[in-house]
């Protein structure tokens, strides 16, 4: 997973550090649900709140990571597909929250993106949140 963590820190031009690679490779072990602060706060032994904000808002900013927002009062994020850039975020899915376990999943296939607007109106971000169980719960 290392190594993994390790391309996608240089293909992005973020300096590899010991911090960077042990967050990035929370993101890459948690599948397609989001990390809230708190999640990664407990996940990390040994860690500065400013560090981690810092390491957050440069993966943001580089195409790794996209917020995910779902609805509740807490910030989470989730890693954004191989393609997004620091330019281009081509994460355009649904963020669901499960309203039993506070898990938010990304969803992938189901919203259609061909939205149509007045003339006077272009589109830039689009945020679906939806609310349920999840698979987990729900056994």
């Amino acid at each position: 997973m290392e190594n993994r963590a390790s391309e996608i820190l240089k293909s992005h031009k973020l300096r590899n550090t010991p911090f960077r690679l042990k967050v990035l490779e929370l993101f890459l072990t948690s599948g397609h649900q989001a990390l809230s602060n708190a999640s990664l706060e407990t996940a990390l032994e040994e860690f500065d709140r400013i560090t981690l904000y810092r390491t957050l808002k440069s993966f943001e900013k580089a195409g790794i990571i996209h917020q995910a927002i779902d609805g509740s009062s807490e910030t989470k994020y989730a890693i954004c597909h191989d393609d997004c850039t620091e330019h281009s975020h081509r994460d355009n899915h649904a963020h669901f929250l499960c309203n039993q376990c506070g898990n938010t999943y990304c969803i992938e296939n189901v919203v259609d993106t061909n939205y149509r607007l007045p003339k006077q109106f272009q589109l830039q971000k689009v945020h679906i949140a939806l609310e349920g169980m999840c698979a987990s719960c729900q056994n």
